[in-house]
């Protein structure tokens, strides 16, 4: 019987051959953890805490007080002036809130290559993070560069569509370690008042009647 046994356990073979098997020989939960084992107690921490909640807020914010889209040329992952122009109205924005990560999509038209239009969105996405970087923005807290190539046309047509070739700037998340946040004070980063850098005082001096007409 001893001998049958032995011969049991050595046709299962040895430890890695079956996962069942190795909970006997590693450590426990580690048959359970596929690598995002703590996303879903981070992800209802978010959601208690209301960071998630404040996240979303912030971003539709974000969306609503400057352009969060630059376009490009045709296979150019080159800034024009009005590109530049919306980059620094965001860096404008972004500097107000030193507690916020963001995070630039790249997007390609349908003309290409799946394969070259992704290198392309990166590209574009890269060209974009290294602006704002340029305009004082850490690039700690542009998150990520991520490409989506061709994958999410906003006007869908084989041809050059210049709506397509974009970066889209998203608020993606709070600075892990910033005093406000260790504190939970989200709703003070949210409904802080922003005041534009580009707004003028008035130079009005007075309201008496000049005495002339159009000029």
């Amino acid at each position: 019987m001893a001998g049958l046994g032995l011969g049991l356990l050595a046709a299962c073979g040895g430890p890695g051959s079956d996962p069942v098997r190795n909970q006997f020989f590693d450590e426990a939960g580690s048959i359970a953890d596929n690598g995002d084992f703590g996303n879903s107690t981070m992800n209802n921490t978010q959601i208690m805490n209301g960071e998630r909640a404040y996240v979303f807020d912030l971003g539709k914010r974000f969306a609503q007080e400057v352009p969060t889209m630059v376009n490009f040329a045709f296979n150019s992952a080159q800034l024009d002036s009005g590109a530049r122009d919306t980059l620094r109205e965001q860096a404008n924005w972004i500097r107000q809130f030193p507690e916020v990560r963001f995070r630039v999509y790249g997007h390609t038209d349908l003309v290409g290559s799946d394969s070259y239009n992704k290198r392309l969105g990166m590209a574009r996405a890269q060209a974009v993070v290294a602006y704002l970087a340029s305009q004082g923005i850490s690039r700690s807290r542009l998150e990520a560069v991520v490409s989506y190539g061709e994958s999410q046309p906003l006007i869908v047509t084989e041809g050059r569509e210049r709506r397509n070739r974009r970066t889209v700037t998203e608020v993606s998340g709070f600075v892990k370690g910033h005093p406000n946040v260790l504190d939970g004070k989200y709703a003070e980063v949210i409904y802080r008042e922003y005041i534009r850098s580009a707004a003028q005082a008035t130079t009005l001096s007075g309201t008496g009647d000049a005495g002339g007409g159009d000029s």
